[in-house]
This record gives structure tokens, C-alpha cells and sequence, in this order.
């Protein structure tokens, strides 16, 4: 390893269990020479296995409901008297929608489950970044990191509403990004991973079809849950100081991509299989 992060403090959001990109961000930090907090709501807790994670990296484990704002300062207050002074960098992998889990399809959606969703997904990051500025706690060119989707851009339609809690998650990076960098020197950034095959991910419908289609249209292939880990510690890393108000596509360059060969060619011979037989 290299020591990208020695050192270096944080809070990383979202880990629940070993497929969670938060996990592998998690491991990777500590191979790194990292020290951090681990936090979740205390639901997602009982569900996953975080504890085992705290013990293999050395990490005491901070409950925190993201959409309290009674619970983000405490969560706030206890990381730095763990950690022993300011924050340098903040994972946010925070995502879920009531409508994807009851089946509403995007065009008959609870609304009530919607503001859930808003709230959980998206608004947290907002309150997350709001606390950590009033109370001053990042360290200067410390690096605040939201894991996002394409999505946001794009039409993907059994991702239901998630795809706008997508879209204003990458604009609270931008515009709260603004105030941390003038005020702080504290870059916002999201990351636009592949789609990856972890335990919220799998609750969208056709997800699996997701993936194959991806990894069929990018040229490099899907980006996995440890290589995104990889490009977010790169991000919390020095080597980046001067990068924010970013939405990094990582995925194999699939945003980029208008039709592959890979993918005309299945179409081809499903459209036309007589012509492919040379008939």
C-alpha cells in the first residue's frame, strides 16, 4: 500500500455489510493508515454486520440517524474526542427508497414514501455537510465524497425515484461544495459508480440486467465495489487537493458511450437472425 492517507482522520458513512462500497472504502482507508469513525442508522445496524468491520480496522462504531440533526452533532462531537482533533475526510454511501422496496412504480409513487427516500438519500448529505461547517470541523483540504449514479442523468426507469434523489444529491455537492471550498478548503465531490452489485443495489428491479448491460457497453467494464473504493481513497488523498464540485464518472466508460459492438451485436441477432445465419 502507500500510505495515501496516514494520518489522516474521518467518518465514513454506510457500511452494512461486506458488499457495501462504504465496507471496501472502510478497508482500504485503514490499509491506508487512516483512522475513522464507522456510522450508521441504528436500524441499518441491527440488519448488517458492521461490528465486524469495526474490529477489523480498528474503529469504534458512532450510531446516527443522517436526517437528525441531533444526531449528526453528536456523531460530530464523539468523532473528534475519538479521533482526537478535526476531520479530514467523510464518506457519505447513504441511499433508499420506500417506493423501490413497496414496488410503486415511479408514475403512482407514495408520496409520503418519496419524502422518505428525499430525506434519507439525498437531504442527509445536505445536513451532514451543514453540521461538519458550523461546528468547523474539517481540517483544511479535507475531502467530503457522496456515492452517486448515472442515473441523475440518464433514464433508467425501474430506478424509480431514486434517480431524483440522485440528481439532488450531485447538486447539494456543488452548491454546498461552493461554500466549504471559499470558506474552508474543503472540496465536495460525488462519485458516479458503475452499477454494483451490493445489498441496497439489489433491491432495484432488473438490477441484474443492469449490470450485464453495463459491463457489455463499457469498454474497461463495470467498475467493482473495491475499485471504487480505490478512486474514493484517491479522492480523500492529497494528490487531489484541487479537485470539487465534481461528479466523477467511474465506470468504465459507460457515461461516455452511445452504443458498443458488444451490444449491436446482440441486437443484431436478435432483430435480424436470419441475416446473421447469412439466409
Amino acid at each position: 500500500m502507500y500510505n495515501l492517507l496516514k494520518g489522516k482522520k474521518g467518518i465514513i458513512f454506510g457500511a452494512l455489510d461486506a458488499n457495501s462500497i462504504a465496507w471496501k472504502v472502510a478497508e482500504r482507508a485503514h490499509e491506508e493508515g487512516a483512522t475513522f469513525v464507522l456510522t450508521n442508522a441504528p436500524v441499518a445496524m441491527r440488519l448488517g454486520t458492521i461490528s465486524e468491520l469495526a474490529e477489523k480496522t480498528g474503529s469504534q462504531v458512532v450510531p446516527a440517524d443522517a436526517t437528525s440533526m441531533m444526531d449528526l452533532e453528536n456523531l460530530i462531537d464523539k468523532s473528534m474526542e475519538i479521533l482526537g482533533g478535526k476531520i479530514d475526510f467523510v464518506l457519505h454511501s447513504i441511499g433508499m427508497s420506500v417506493n423501490v422496496r413497496r414496488g410503486n412504480h415511479y408514475t403512482n409513487q407514495d408520496y409520503n414514501f418519496t419524502k422518505t427516500g428525499f430525506d434519507v438519500s439525498a437531504l442527509s448529505f445536505h445536513r451532514v455537510m451543514s453540521m461538519l461547517y458550523k461546528k468547523d470541523a474539517m481540517n483544511e483540504w479535507g475531502s467530503v465524497v457522496a456515492l452517486s449514479y448515472m442515473a441523475a442523468q440518464r433514464v433508467f426507469p425501474d430506478y424509480n425515484d431514486m434517480a431524483d434523489n440522485k440528481a439532488y444529491l450531485e447538486s447539494i455537492a456543488r452548491s454546498f461544495g461552493y461554500f466549504f471550498g471559499r470558506d474552508k478548503n474543503v472540496r465536495v465531490n460525488t462519485i458516479s459508480q458503475s452499477p454494483t452489485p451490493t445489498t441496497a443495489g439489489s433491491g432495484v428491479k432488473g438490477f441484474d440486467g443492469f449490470i450485464a448491460y453495463a459491463e457489455k457497453m463499457s469498454p474497461l467494464g463495470n467498475a467493482t465495489a473495491l475499485e471504487c473504493a480505490d478512486y474514493t481513497i484517491s479522492l480523500f488523498s492529497d494528490l487531489t487537493k484541487k479537485v470539487t464540485l465534481q461528479n466523477l464518472f467511474h465506470d468504465g466508460g459507460f457515461s461516455n458511450m452511445g452504443v458498443s459492438t458488444a451490444i449491436m451485436s446482440d441486437f443484431m441477432e436478435r432483430e435480424f437472425p436470419e441475416e446473421e445465419k447469412g439466409e
